[in-house]
């Protein structure tokens, strides 16, 4: 299947392009992460005066936006509410001064000063120019993004010690002995077009970069850290706006909390049936702790299991194209890698770029584990690949005969992107692919995480007390009582389940939008049933929910139920 391309381009998609190439230019992180080209030897202006400038821009785009006559066309229609939506969250998020606590354990610009060179093109002599070109931009950028925290600093806009601790650990990593960093040397000299003369260079930008680190670590040590908040919560007003951000509508907290527990009690008593198929008499516990051990269950190094990992992808991509989902040509291609060390632990994918010659890519980050249990992993293969993320992000990249180049690149609702990869999950054990009792206990467990992370990330920064008949009842949450249930209810590693609860608390909301999301997908997958009784078609449901694009969920909602076929 040939790349679709829209016959027509609207004021709306006109104007989108051009908000596109201006934020490309304005920040050209991004740009790498979305595979726009022509910006990856930069990194732009991180600093005060460079947020100033892209708040007027986007302030610029939305008058212009609204001067444009009213859409007639459908896509031009979604073209416009999406990018409306898409400047006023973001111009919303400035006037509350989200940019000053830009500084978390997962997704902040410290991470994507580092994340952004596994993105580029290191397959040419050009694109080696680019790394080194922004190796050596990194001190600069790094020192813009210190002065737009000391701004929030002396503002009294400042985050949790806890979240500054952890940056500084990853920081330290990112300058140290075990960096990155200190891999690219060598991976250059093994290329035929390696020379003496951009070796030289690479190296001295290599330490540049290691510098740039240590230097933001020392910084945020004796200036920030001191300055930082003790208190982890974020309270009930920032956390409610940043749970819209991610989920595209506005929940009641307190109704979510409750439906959450719910929730983790229903999974819990399935995942003890399952469990009781695996090792009759056992615990959960001891199932999990028995299938963790099990060398004959695991795959014994890093590449078998990422080749195990890639065969359950190949598989699934074979089998369900055409019967279950259409899938581009393009998206035949996803690459499983490991990723490099310094950041927090788990599974993430990455889209492709626009053209595709990057493809999407699952990335783990396993820590320090030699042999990997595969009980939890099938599941989390087809949550972060096919037909998870993959097939939602890659479909939405390719769409171009009826998105925006704005929606298809830069717009993500994390409660339709995970609510997606978690039904996903829910999915290919409707179809029969997790064969395995131990595969579906993994689905189970990770099922139980999600909703765990619900009542955890709800619990911790409202400040809400524990229910009845629970471990710690009638106890307000605090970060301790979260990694117990994190590590004894989850089946998380001690390790683990402190950097979980660590990102709840410095990425309050996010953690909520797979389960919330998932919850809206089957609700609309039982109304859809419902309507079209005997004649209803699961692969046109699946088409109408990833033939959208990443949408909030209020929007999904009518796009899916009330759009025309």
């Amino acid at each position: 299947m040939t790349r679709p391309q829209r016959p027509e381009t609207g004021p709306v998609f006109s104007l989108a392009d051009e908000l596109v190439f201006a934020l490309a230019e304005a920040a050209p992180i991004q740009a790498t992460m979305v595979g726009v080209p022509g910006h990856d030897h930069r990194f732009g202006d991180l600093g005060p005066a460079g947020v100033s400038r892209m708040a007027a821009l986007l302030a610029g785009f939305r008058d212009r936006l609204r001067a444009l006559p009213p859409a007639t066309d459908r896509w031009e229609r979604l073209a416009a509410r999406v990018m409306e939506a898409f400047l006023d969250e973001r111009l919303t998020d400035h006037a509350r001064g989200e940019h000053w606590l830009d500084l978390n354990n997962i997704d902040s610009t410290p991470q994507h000063l580092r994340m952004v060179f596994d993105l580029m093109d290191t397959s040419t002599a050009e694109g080696w120019a680019a790394v080194v070109a922004r190796l050596e931009a990194l001190g600069e950028a790094a020192r813009g993004y210190r002065d737009r925290l000391d701004e929030g600093r002396r503002r009294g806009e400042v985050v949790a010690r806890r979240q500054v601790r952890a940056v500084l650990e990853q920081a330290r990593v990112n300058a140290g002995g075990e960096s990155y960093f200190g891999t690219l040397s060598a991976a250059y000299a093994a290329l035929p077009f390696a020379d003496v003369a951009a070796a030289a260079r690479l190296e001295a930008g290599v330490g540049a970069a290691r510098r740039a680190f240590a230097e933001l670590a020392d910084w945020l040590e004796a200036v920030y850290l001191p300055a930082a908040r003790e208190a982890d919560p974020v309270g009930r007003d920032r956390y409610v706006h940043a749970a819209s951000r991610f989920l595209g509508t506005t929940i009641d907290p307190e109704e979510t909390y409750a439906w959450g527990w719910t929730e983790v009690r229903a999974i819990e008593a399935e995942l003890a049936r399952v469990a009781a198929e695996i090792v009759p008499g056992a615990s959960a516990r001891e199932v999990v702790a028995r299938l963790e051990s099990d060398p004959s269950r695991s795959a014994s190094s890093r590449d078998e299991f990422l080749a195990t990992m890639r065969e359950r992808q190949d598989r699934a991509l074979a089998d369900l194209a055409g019967h279950h989902f259409d899938i581009p040509d393009p998206l035949r291609r996803l690459e499983v890698r490991m990723a490099p060390p310094g950041g927090a632990l788990g599974a993430y994918y990455v889209p492709p770029s626009e053209d595709f010659s990057r493809p999407g890519t699952v990335w783990y980050a396993p820590g320090d584990l030699t042999r990997f249990p595969l009980w939890s992993e099938v599941t989390t293969a087809y949550h972060e690949g096919f037909p998870g993320h993959h097939l939602q992000c890659g479909l939405a990249v390719h769409l171009a005969d009826r998105l925006s180049r704005l929606h298809r690149l830069f717009v993500m609702y994390s409660g339709h992107a995970e609510g997606w990869a978690l039904y996903a999950e829910q999915l290919m054990h409707e179809l029969g692919y997790l064969e395995r009792p131990e595969y579906v206990l993994g689905m189970l467990a990770a099922k139980l995480m999600r909703a765990c992370r619900v009542v955890v990330d709800i619990g911790l920064h409202l400040g809400l007390a524990i229910p009845a008949g629970e471990p710690h009842a009638g106890r307000v949450w605090d970060y301790d009582i979260a990694v117990e249930m994190m590590h004894e209810r989850a089946f998380l590693s001690l390790d683990h389940a402190t950097s979980e609860v660590t990102r709840y608390l410095g990425w309050p909301g996010q953690a909520i939008s797979y389960k919330v999301g998932e919850r809206v997908i089957l609700e609309l997958r039982r109304e859809a049933r419902r309507r079209a009784g005997d004649a209803f078609d699961p692969k046109d449901f699946h088409g109408r929910v990833l033939g959208t694009g990443s949408v909030g969920l209020e929007l999904l909602r009518e796009l899916v139920l009330d759009a025309p076929a």
